[in-house]
């Protein structure tokens, strides 16, 4: 079997070092062995481009989604044009949407409410969702609770990306059915404990990712991140886990097909 990694979570229209392009990262990954990137959607102004950098580059899947820094800006018609951007056949997720109470870029009701709104879309389009949480675990949870109820057919609901918080919220979503996706973070030195808190999750619902241009994983710290670098952190997790690193890579590819559904070998 063919062994690679899939870069679950990165922003390819962000602006990289040296003007490098969508298609200059996707070279960089594939001679790294990372064969498939899902570039995630943060508001309604990167919607179509995200969906064209996808649809320009074979190895790129996509997400739609309003992300909590930017609820604020949403109305009803932005939901609405959501769900034509979802049908998209290259599109995987809705997202990333969720809670972040640290920064409060919006208000925390709006926030609510419109994660609320986008999980009631996600389950009209039959899409897992890519969730951000950051300071509002109690009530995401709760949220996820509901939306994990409602959910028909049988796919996964989601991911909590760039996984960092607390091993009660992590395995009350792995309850639920969530994947955790971990980020150049799980390299970092001063996050010993959270490596040895997924010591003990189900190796089945890990992926990787890079969240790049953000979080360069150790030993590229200092640098903007790129989607190749995600193999660093899956070298550190392979080595946490105590597994050969193409059983890690086969292991979380597989958990990223399953989980975003998406059509590759």
């Amino acid at each position: 079997m063919e062994t690679y990694l899939i870069d679950t979570h990165c922003h390819l229209n962000y602006e990289y070092d040296n003007g490098k392009t969508p298609s200059d990262l996707v070279e960089a990954c594939l001679v790294n062995d990372v064969k498939y990137q899902i570039t995630i959607a943060t508001d309604h102004t990167n919607f179509d481009v995200v969906q064209k950098i996808s649809e320009s580059l074979p190895s790129v899947f996509h997400t739609i989604g309003v992300h909590p820094h930017e609820a604020s800006l949403v109305t009803p018609e932005i939901l609405e044009s959501m769900k034509t951007f979802l049908k998209h056949p290259k599109c995987v997720a809705v997202g990333e949407i969720g809670l972040d109470y640290y920064y409060d870029h919006s208000d925390r009701e709006k926030q609510r409410i419109e994660c609320s709104s986008q999980l009631d879309i996600a389950i009209e389009m039959g899409k897992p969702v890519v969730i951000h949480s950051r300071d509002g675990e109690d009530d995401l949870l709760e949220m996820l609770t509901d939306y994990a109820k409602e959910l028909k057919g049988d796919y996964s609901p989601g991911v909590i990306h760039c996984f960092s918080g607390t091993e009660k919220f992590a395995r009350s979503c792995l309850d639920l059915g969530f994947y955790i996706s971990l980020s150049g973070i799980f390299t970092f030195k001063n996050t010993e404990p959270l490596r040895q808190m997924v010591k003990n999750f189900p190796i089945d619902r890990l992926l990787v990712e890079t969240d790049s241009p953000f979080l360069a994983p150790v030993p590229m710290r200092g640098k903007k991140c790129e989607p190749f670098m995600v193999k660093h952190t899956a070298l550190k997790l392979a080595e946490v886990l105590g597994l050969p690193f193409d059983e890690l890579s086969r292991i979380t590819s597989a958990n990223a097909k399953k989980c975003f559904n998406l059509p590759i070998a």
